[in-house]
């Protein structure tokens, strides 16, 4: 599992010559370094100077924390599905039954394969929120971080957006592949456009 491999190993194996992990991963990797970073923030945020709004930091706190396991874990499911794509391809195709049942298998399996960067691009999202809320309530001294939150979040909706196109423009049946794209169109627009924004506060206000 990438969340329990050490930096090292997994930077590895990112850059060997095998299929997985790859951008999915990659794409994970970034919404729990958004998430950790919301997190630390807010316990930057917390003591006596910041009493008022401690209910609220500490909803953050376990909200961005229960992120980072989320997202770590769609790091795997990733290369868990992207396998079954993998092994999809390699079933036998020596008659028209058989090419068929193949077909049938890639675009399940491609299908399937969509389904952790869209969650990912939902939770990457939540992400941009959790750090929108503290802005206005965090430790000024932290502040920088909760644009390097919003941006890392950023980085994993469009990475992830572009793992969902590349496994939707491969389904060969037009319903099913209609269908994903359904499912998954558009979901990265608000990410983007909420962590742009927010990154942008936080320069303004470093800079005035």
């Amino acid at each position: 599992m990438i969340g329990s491999e050490t930096i090292n190993d997994y930077l590895g194996r990112l850059a060997s010559r095998q299929p997985t992990p790859g951008g999915g991963a990659a794409a994970a990797l970034h919404a729990a370094q958004g998430a950790a970073l919301v997190a630390m923030v807010a316990r930057f945020s917390t003591g006596a100077k910041y009493e008022q709004h401690a209910e609220t930091t500490s909803r953050i706190i376990a909200a961005a924390d229960e992120l980072v396991g989320e997202t770590l874990g769609l790091a795997d499911a990733d290369e868990t599905v992207f396998k079954a794509v993998i092994a999809s391809y390699k079933l036998p195709a020596a008659s028209d039954p058989e090419r068929a049942a193949r077909a049938a298998a890639i675009d399940d399996a491609l299908g399937q394969a969509a389904q952790p960067p869209a969650r990912l691009i939902r939770l990457s999202g939540a992400v941009v929120e959790l750090a929108a809320e503290l802005l206005d309530i965090a430790n000024p001294n932290v502040i920088s971080d909760i644009a390097a939150a919003a941006d890392a979040a950023r980085a994993a909706a469009t990475t992830a957006r572009v793992n969902i196109d590349i496994n939707v423009v491969a389904i060969k049946d037009a319903q099913a592949r209609a269908t994903v794209a359904e499912q998954t169109d558009g979901l990265e627009e608000k990410v983007v456009l909420a962590a742009d924004s927010l990154s942008r506060q936080v320069r303004e206000r470093i800079l005035r």
